[in-house]
């Protein structure tokens, strides 16, 4: 299949599950949802992801070569949900040096001296690279509002801390990402949509296969105690940061196969947006290019 083509399909299977500006219920997005595919047609839905993973492959590499544009990828979502899956097989083609990934976890003491952003902004990606974030300072909108006494580990003064915290980091958070965009980060969000049901499954499979126990915790089951609060929290912080230049993809989860080949489509369209080419050859280095090859023949 043609790149173009492969453009085009993923334009309209992501723009499916992009989050529109304005009113958003995170009950209207089916966690099961496997859109076009059938659902049992995985045959199907291997090719599509392969030819997806063929198309980043290219588009990654004239992202290098240009040196202009930066994308960062941002993925939030409930445990069990397939974040570390997704970007494993989603970004299985792209060469390595072209492609970082951060995983955010509880703060440490040097982070809790610093604003919230602080350890984001600083492992934000190069032009000319891809970054991944698994989990990012959306945390500060969803598990610290869950357990706001997380504020006060944070060291924010307490004539900060107030009801309309959560409004203000929002408001901030989409300033800052303005900012990235103006300066040529494109930003794509995925909140991996998985069921309550679903996540019981995978928790229970990790629980029975003694190979998956690592992937377990105690606290895995603590925060499942909270899933109607976090429901609330990502719906809040979904709507209030979905914007053009950053937009949120709710996308199903309970499928993994289909999970990643949405992400993958919303990362295609994403790069095919920016006129992605390799460098434009001088003069100059051409008759250089024609030195060199004289040289060579001769040796």
């Amino acid at each position: 299949m043609k790149l173009q083509e492969i453009i085009k399909r993923s334009r309209k299977l992501s723009e499916r599950y992009r989050v529109a500006r304005g009113r958003f219920r995170l009950k209207d997005y089916d966690p099961a949802d496997s859109g076009p595919l059938d659902r049992e047609d995985r045959a199907r839905a291997e090719e599509a992801l392969r030819t997806g993973i063929e198309a980043l492959s290219e588009l990654q590499e004239r992202l290098y070569a240009q040196d202009r544009w930066a994308l960062l990828l941002v993925f939030q979502a409930m445990d069990a949900a397939g974040k570390d899956g997704v970007i494993k097989h989603v970004m299985s083609g792209i060469n390595p040096q072209g492609c970082q990934v951060y995983s955010f976890k509880k703060p440490s003491d040097e982070e809790l001296d610093h604003d919230y952003l602080w350890r984001c902004l600083k492992a934000l990606p190069e032009r000319g690279r891809i970054g991944i974030f698994n989990r990012s300072y959306y945390e500060e909108l969803t598990v610290v509002r869950v357990h706001p006494e997380i504020l006060e580990g944070q060291k924010v003064p307490r004539a900060l801390v107030g009801s309309k915290i959560w409004k203000k980091r929002a408001s901030d958070i989409c300033a800052v990402e303005q900012y990235l965009s103006n300066n040529g980060i494109v930003i794509r969000k995925f909140f991996l949509n998985v069921s309550k049901e679903e996540q019981k499954k995978r928790f229970l499979e990790r629980l029975e296969n003694p190979e998956k126990h690592w992937k377990f915790s105690g606290a895995d089951a603590h925060e499942r105690e909270h899933w109607n609060a976090y429901q609330v929290a990502y719906e809040d912080a979904i709507r209030r940061t979905a914007t053009d230049y950053a937009p949120w993809y709710v996308v199903p989860a309970d499928r993994k196969w289909f999970t990643r080949i949405v992400v993958a489509a919303a990362v295609i369209d994403a790069l095919a947006s920016l006129d992605l080419h390799y460098p434009t050859v001088t003069p100059a280095l051409k008759r250089e290019l024609t030195r060199a090859r004289r040289a060579l023949l001769r040796s």
